[in-house]
């Protein structure tokens, strides 16, 4: 039509002479360039093959339209104002500007009625046309907001990124991440791409705006499996790609087929990025063995609950060890265990090689040993593994025959990389020849990273002994040091070897009782494994395997005619597993506990406790091992605990239930499991119980007391630590520092990690046995008992392990009774407030003063106890709780139940007997032996805390369990120890007395 408009009367001007005074709007043909500019773009569009261009042709859409609305209206009101105001170019681009931004000043108006009518028709076109542009735009925005847009190419070639691929995004898991990655320096300029096929909900969209995350983290909707969004993220520039499933899923196996799928079409879209993959069952892990790091949940998950039947509070070692801490955490609490606790969790694994190391490029030569023994008593660090240069394989503790190489990679426990410390900057002080400065030994100050390790003044003496001095001890002044120094080089001449594949260990050489039941008991690999992938391991089995029915604990069937656990006169005590279904994860449950390694007579019944009959496959996985049984029934229903066995038993596990992972609330999930746990807390006190739960935020619901005030001021400690940065604000909650508890959650980090540290995974499988390596030690533990409290401190239980059998110890996990009075004032009923939580100058030189003292046992570190420490200490906790809490209200009268016993004459009895005597009346109504069943008195009130790699002069305390690496089973040597055997791990020592 236009150019109709513009055409036919410029041809009759051609033809007829009179006519071509005639106008022509000319102008309008702005119309016709704006249609084949569009055009031309979308051409071009087609030519380089662009698709994310709709933002921008609308945008385009919207700006020409503007510019040909105003041409129009100027050039027609300027040719039409001549006839009236004669108005110039410029006077009709100020009116037309005026009058479409709605100001209107009236100082420049159309006077003819054509020129009011033009205006008129274009105020019309423009209120249809620009809202409908507008329109378009908007809702174009409002989608490229949820999708996320692009990450662009120049920023992808520019900068560095990891893309982030998740099925749902919770705020949980979004925050561990972010937390987790950039704890990391040199991750600080990287960009987090998160792919997720959801739109983002309101959470994350709130936390995502906030100026820490908003510059570095981008969200884009969209799905790993399309080609289209994989470019949008620009993955095959990305540095790491990380694959995480959705563990609170009904189905877990259907999660883990989507991870499957998004790992492949990551794969195939970009093969060369790394990637890290989380996997939920670990029948489904072979399924991506070709990705860079693979963590299955299912089988660490099932591998800590067992060691922690083994060595108290292995989840929560690991926990620690995995977790980027600065070890500044409780360094404020008047409480001395907060402050050491806190501090000691700052440490980390960490690897550097032995020739650019400061800690260990002295040790070339040297047995693995002795470098490690000399480099935690000169700096502070726990060497704990090796990887030769020539070997993919990493080994820990390999033991005194191994010699260390400067192409050696060593790894080791402490509270900062090397490169970090201050002993890097006084090497390359040295080497500009600065003088030597000389620190005082055994402080450990972790600041921002930073650690300060000083040294020992060693100016009067030229060389360190191999043997740590002795504190002086007036009491046993006639006693003299029984530690051997640790050798520099193994003496080969004496190296014994033995075979695992026999049945000769340590349990042959001691002479002891053993139980004709393990007659039967072979070595060798299980041979039928329940899924592929699983790595094999040496184990304790049977010459014959069982009979199926002959696994059931309480039916009889014609091999056997027992019922329940207690007629089994079983030797040891059981340890219980409650869990709904008998899935593959439950295998890697029983293999730690059947380990050759570990002796015959501590094997420890194990009873399956599940909600479901397992399938034969499981059971033909599980006959071969000794003394493990299956019951079907609930953790909620008493007859079943009772029949199982568990009031003689010495730990329960509870497993959390895949049906009750998925709730409309998600921190309801657990609530099935808390109950039924406070429930078996209160009804069997004694009984160790390790619980897993979905959110770690519920551990706080874990032996809940109302009424203890010593909980609540810890749960203010923890808001305090989490508005400080903590990332392990729930370390101080007791049941998680003692090893009761566990999510799996707070092993994400470990997936996380492993892009920094390519090694974390390969050394956590090796502590937990779920990989076993030729040469490589394997996590234990024991007990201190009255007869070794003659070693004292920590560094010299460091030289006897090394110097005797090989042993490496890494932490000390410890126990403390409260007294009395304490106890007393933890049963007031107090109302905690954070606000008043400020020390006063009176309170830090109390504590100044306590810690230049001596410390008191079963808290201290140092060598006697003043007798006025404990009452200081008593004092000190008692303020603390005080500006923590408001006295409340104590009951004005005796409880009614307590009253009426004593009007009727009858004894009073507490809650707890109540319970007691209700249990032993079940069990004679089932028919069940009360004999041996553990009597529930009033326990003791006690705290437990893991010290890792603590500092040498940290004393030993009775009953301490130590963590420690003990060597590879073929490079032991039994017949040249003098034995004694020890509550956990049979630890062996060499115990001559002068």
């Amino acid at each position: 039509m236009l150019e109709m408009v513009n055409t036919v009367p410029f041809l009759l001007t051609v033809l007829f002479a009179p006519l071509r005074n005639l106008f022509i709007p000319v102008f309008l043909n702005c119309w016709l360039a704006k249609h084949a500019l569009e055009n031309m773009i979308n051409d071009l569009h087609r030519a380089i093959q662009r698709t994310q261009s709709a933002m921008f042709n609308q945008v385009l859409i919207l700006i020409t339209t503007l510019i040909c609305l105003m041409f129009t209206s100027i050039c027609g009101i300027q040719h039409l104002e001549r006839a009236g105001n004669k108005l110039s170019l410029f006077d009709s681009f100020y009116f037309c500007i005026v009058t479409f931004s709605t100001v209107g000043f009236g100082d420049v108006t159309p006077n003819i009625w054509p020129s009011k009518l033009l205006v008129v028709i274009m105020i019309c076109v423009a209120l249809v046309v620009l809202p409908i542009q507008f329109e378009q735009l908007v809702y174009l925005w409002m989608e490229r907001q949820k999708s996320g847009g692009n990450y662009s190419k120049h920023r992808a070639q520019t900068e560095r990124h990891v893309v982030l691929c998740v099925s749902s995004l919770k705020i949980d898991l979004l925050m561990d991440f972010l937390n987790e990655f950039y704890a990391h320096p040199r991750l600080q300029d990287y960009y987090v791409i998160i792919l997720c096929p959801t739109e983002m909900d309101v959470q994350v969209r709130r936390v995502l705006q906030i100026p820490l995350w908003s510059q570095r983290v981008i969200y884009l909707q969209g799905s790993a499996l399309k080609d289209q969004d994989l470019f949008r993220a620009k993955l095959d520039n990305a540095e790491g790609c990380f694959i995480l499933s959705s563990r609170c899923e009904v189905d877990r196996t259907a999660s883990d087929h989507q991870t499957i799928l998004r790992a492949w079409a990551v794969k195939d879209f970009a093969p060369s990025c790394p990637l890290y993959v989380q996997i939920l069952k670990p029948e489904n892990k072979f399924h991506v063995k070709f990705a860079d790091h693979v963590v299955c949940e299912e089988e660490f998950k099932y591998a800590l609950l067992a060691l922690n039947c083994i060595c108290p509070a292995t989840s929560t070692l690991i926990t620690l060890l995995v977790h980027t801490s600065t070890g500044l955490e409780g360094q404020q609490s008047p409480e001395e265990w907060h402050r050491m606790y806190g501090r000691f969790s700052g440490n980390e694994v960490y690897n550097i090689i032995l020739q650019d190391s400061v800690f260990f490029s002295d040790y070339k030569g040297k047995s693995f040993t002795y470098a490690s023994f000399h480099a935690h008593k000169k700096y502070g660090v726990c060497l704990i593994g090796v990887k030769q240069k020539d070997k993919k394989s990493i080994r820990l503790n390999p033991g005194s025959h191994f010699t260390m190489s400067c192409t050696d990679t060593c790894f080791y426990i402490n509270v900062t990389k090397e490169e970090n410390s201050i002993f890097k900057a006084q090497r390359e002080e040295s080497r500009r020849g600065s003088k030597k400065t000389h620190l005082p030994m055994h402080s450990i100050l972790a600041s921002m990273g930073t650690v300060a390790i000083d040294l020992q003044d060693t100016s009067s003496r030229p060389s360190w002994d191999s043997t740590l001095n002795l504190p002086c001890d007036s009491s046993r002044t006639g006693r003299k040091s029984s530690i051997a120094p640790v050798m520099e080089v193994e003496d080969t001449s004496s190296l014994h070897t033995c075979d695992l594949s026999s049945d000769q260990s340590e349990d042959e050489t001691l002479p002891s009782c053993e139980d004709l039941s393990t007659e039967g008991f072979v070595k060798g690999y299980p041979p039928n494994l329940p899924y592929i992938g699983s790595s094999p391991t040496h184990c304790h089995l049977l010459k014959e395997k069982v009979p199926y029915c002959c696994l059931r604990l309480e039916k009889e069937c014609t091999h056997n005619q027992y019922e329940d656990a207690k007629a089994y006169c079983f030797k040891n005590k059981l340890v219980i597993v409650s869990a709904e279904t008998a899935g593959n994860g439950l295998y890697n449950f029983i293999v730690p506990l059947r380990a050759s390694y570990r002796p015959k007579r501590d094997l420890n019944p194990v009873v399956l406790l599940l909600d479901n009959k397992p399938d034969a496959n499981f059971l033909e996985a599980i006959c071969w091992f000794p003394l493990v049984y299956y019951m079907v029934g609930s953790i909620d229903n008493l007859d079943d605990l009772l029949r199982c066995g568990i009031s003689f038993a010495a730990n329960m596990v509870v497993v959390d239930k895949e049906s009750t992972m998925c709730a409309k609330e998600d921190y309801m999930a657990d609530a099935k499991t808390i109950v039924n746990v406070q429930t078996l807390f209160r009804l069997f006190s004694s009984l160790s119980i390790i619980t897993e739960l979905t959110h770690p935020a519920n551990m706080r619901f874990m032996q809940f007391r109302a009424k203890d005030c010593y909980s609540l001021a810890l749960s203010k400690m923890e808001k305090k630590e989490r508005e400080n940065g903590s990332n392990l604000a729930f370390m101080f909650r007791l049941p998680f520092a003692a090893g009761k508890v566990f999510s799996i959650g707070m092993l994400d980090t470990l997936l996380y990690q492993s892009f920094v540290k390519d090694y974390i995974i390969t050394i956590t499988r090796l502590l937990l046995g779920l990989d076993t390596t030729p040469g490589s030690g394997f996590l234990c533990a024991m007990t201190i008992t009255q007869e070794d409290l003659w070693i004292q401190t920590y560094g010299r239980l460091y030289q006897k392990l090394c110097s005797s059998i090989g042993d490496i110890p890494i932490g000390i996990y410890r126990t403390e009774l409260l007294d009395c009075e304490s106890c007393e004032g933890r049963q007031s009923q107090l109302s905690v407030s954070v606000d008043d939580f400020e020390e006063s100058q009176e309170q830090k030189e109390a504590r100044e003063h306590c810690s230049s003292g001596k410390r008191v046992s079963h808290t201290s570190s140092s060598s006697e106890t003043p007798s006025d420490s404990r009452p200081l200490l008593h004092r000190k906790s008692i303020q603390w709780a005080r500006r923590l809490s408001r006295m409340g209200a104590r009951p004005a009268s005796r409880p009614p139940e307590r009253t009426s016993q004593q009007r009727t004459g009858l004894p009073p009895r507490s809650e707890r007997q109540e319970l007691a005597e209700l249990v032993r009346n079940r069990m004679k109504n089932l028919g069940l032996s009360v004999e041996g069943c553990d009597e529930m008195n009033e326990s003791l009130s006690s705290h437990s805390y893991i010290l890792i790699n603590p500092s040498p002069d940290t004393r030993l305390e009775l009953n301490d369990i130590v963590y420690i690496i003990r060597q590879d089973p073929l490079s032991f040597e039994p017949d040249k120890l003098e034995s004694r055997t020890s509550s956990f791990g049979n630890s062996q020592w060499i115990t001559e007395r002068t």
